[in-house]
């Protein structure tokens, strides 16, 4: 479950270049391409000139952007595609406020022309007045009582993401952590009412409030089966402790991990002394896994350091804290390998920087999050009662990690969040949904035979049902209610559960509709009107899910504005008149997503 945060606005441009398709072994894809930032003069450049453009045509088309008088737009991504187009995401400030939700990414030709735009807001972010009756001291105090901790300094801003733009408040506040969430929230205060707009945690919690509540009530135990190795530690021999002193530290090393849930596995780790070893990958941008040491910490720096003399890493049990830091260090290098060898991207973020994570977060803590203020992974280690270990499993990790994609690109939102923290919305359901099919694609990269790859999420979790979620029947999940097609009534579905939806258009796309078992395990996927769905394979699929993701989605985005996304996705890979672009129009139909019952009034 992702928190609705707001980031600040002073975003450096990024440079990227988009692929194609799919690239390297794990996929048998289109042509390649890449996704990178570059320093080099020529490229910034361009991207300066693109950056330009793309301003200079979202005021010259105003009807069409919305960008009016006042505003000042942002880049916070640039995309060139290799077959020449380009797309300049923005966020906006109007009269120096930042905006929420009121993002949009413009679309220009290779020769810089427009041709179109996605936008968050589909009204004017001018709000009726910029003059505030609350002072910030009186929306601090009303932000730290709702948010149940202690407020850091309001600042204003206007609020467009739901109805007419309004001038608000938006207060952080800390020290709100429970055994299940953590500590810190962003309030959005109506600044002329008084009115709170929102109250979300800025974490994102792969185990909503609502599903520890119905685990509790079905009184269910989740003691996951470990895939222990036995490994033991061996000391350096002569040879090498020789060939170790001539050696010119930190360097790169290669070692050896005992996870708690996908066996024995290899790590890339740094050495920085003879026997000496930091669990820290030099070829992953520095990715570093550390032990919050049972403090709910969400400062990476205050985190202690995993090391070790024999570049052996835990023991497969709960009785080495390190077996935890294994399989949260392997998942994250994992997720980064799918994404830079499928997608070119490098990062979480797109721009060579670490991913970080941070194990034994607080005490009988039972989730795991994509932590925002951190920037990195944390992961509980249960509570003791309901979960017995740590959720350091494969697919919670890419769950989790492609919320921060998501946040470093579309910035997807749920409509709204309920007293106890469960959220609401279609946005917030696509998210959940990008979430899964990304976390499943992990597993099919990673391909460890340890955790054979599927597109169940959650099925290590030792849950009574087998799996949390599941891909090709979204409904088989009795937990979170989670639904095959869409209705009107999704729109204020909770987000796990609306999230079958756009999971389900997805895993028929990739591999149809009807009975199939692949890699020995049994799918069965139905479609709303009875049709048959041939799917174009998973290496295509993913391909124009994450186009339309970095492209043509924004924080507003819901299922029928998903459906268009990847259809100019389909279009653009692999061309209009297509069987790719038929079967994505046919997969969002099996979903009951279809032009003819687009809402005439979005929400």
């Amino acid at each position: 479950m992702r928190g609705p945060h707001i980031r600040s606005l002073a975003v450096a441009v990024a440079v990227t270049t988009a692929a194609t398709g799919l690239a390297g072994t794990a996929f048998a894809g289109p042509a390649t391409g890449t996704d990178h930032a570059s320093a080099s003069t020529g490229t910034t450049t361009s991207a300066a000139s693109v950056v330009a453009a793309a301003r200079a045509a979202a005021f010259a088309h105003a009807a069409a952007t919305g960008v009016t008088r006042g505003d000042e737009l942002r880049a916070q991504d640039v995309l060139i595609d290799p077959e020449g187009a380009r797309h300049v995401r923005f966020i906006r400030t109007h009269q120096g406020m930042p905006v929420l939700g009121g993002d949009l990414v413009v679309h220009l030709s290779h020769r810089l022309a427009y041709t179109g735009v996605t936008r968050a807001a589909d009204h004017s972010v001018a709000p009726a007045t910029t003059q505030a009756r609350l002072t910030a001291d009186q929306a601090e105090a009303k932000a730290a009582a709702v948010g149940k901790g202690d407020a850091g300094t309001a600042h204003l801003v206007v609020d467009a993401r739901s109805g007419a733009a309004a001038l608000a408040y938006q207060v952080p506040v800390s020290d709100s952590a429970t055994a299940e969430a953590a500590g810190t929230r962003t309030v959005v205060i109506d600044a002329v009412t008084g009115k709170v707009r929102s109250n979300a945690p800025d974490s994102d919690e792969f185990l909503s409030p609502k599903l520890l509540d119905t685990l509790r009530e079905r009184g269910e135990t989740l003691d996951p089966a470990t895939a222990t190795v036995a490994v033991q530690p061996k000391s350096l021999t002569a040879a090498a402790a020789a060939a170790a002193r001539a050696v010119h530290y930190p360097v790169t090393a290669s070692g050896t991990g005992t996870s708690l849930f996908v066996g024995k596995v290899p790590l890339t780790t740094t050495r920085t002394a003879r026997t000496s070893y930091l669990l820290k990958d030099p070829t992953r941008w520095g990715t570093e896994t550390r032990d919050a040491k049972g403090q709910e910490l969400e400062n990476f720096a205050q985190g202690k350091k995993f090391t070790t003399t024999t570049n052996k890493w835990g023991n497969g049990a709960l009785s080495h804290r390190d077996s935890a830091a294994v399989d949260a260090q392997y998942g994250i290098t994992k997720t980064l390998d799918f994404y830079k060898k499928t997608f070119g991207r490098k990062g979480i973020e797109n721009n060579g920087k670490a991913a970080r994570g941070m194990v034994h977060f607080g005490r009988k803590v039972a989730n795991a999050f994509w932590d925002s203020t951190c920037d990195c992974m944390l992961y509980g280690d249960g509570d003791g009662d309901m979960f017995k270990k740590p959720l350091v499993v494969l697919d919670v990790t890419g769950h989790e990690l492609t919320h921060g994609v998501v946040d470093a690109t579309a910035e997807l939102e749920p409509t709204r969040v309920d007293a106890d923290g469960n959220q609401y919305g279609e946005a917030g359901s696509l998210n959940e949904s990008l979430a899964d099919i990304f976390g499943s694609n992990v597993e099919f990269s990673a391909d460890n035979a340890k955790n054979p790859p599927n597109y169940l999420i959650g099925e290590k979790l030792g849950l009574a049902q087998k799996f949390l979620r599941r891909l090709d029947h979204p409904s088989l999940d009795k937990l979170e209610g989670t639904i095959d097609y869409w209705s009107p009534q999704t729109y204020d579905a909770e987000v796990h559960a609306g999230s079958g939806v756009s999971s389900h258009a997805y895993y028929l796309l990739a591999e149809g509709s009807g009975r199939k078992t692949i890699g020995g395990f049994a799918y069965d996927s139905p479609t709303y009107d009875g049709s048959t769905v041939t799917g174009i394979g998973r290496a295509k699929a993913t391909a124009i899910f994450y186009r339309a993701l970095t492209r043509y989605m924004v924080s507003t985005t819901d299922f029928h504005d998903a459906r268009l996304a990847t259809l100019k996705a389909a279009a653009d890979l692999y061309g209009a008149n297509s069987t790719a672009y038929q079967t994505v129009d046919q997969a969002w139909a099996a979903v009951n997503v279809t032009v003819a019952n687009t809402p005439a009034a979005r929400h």
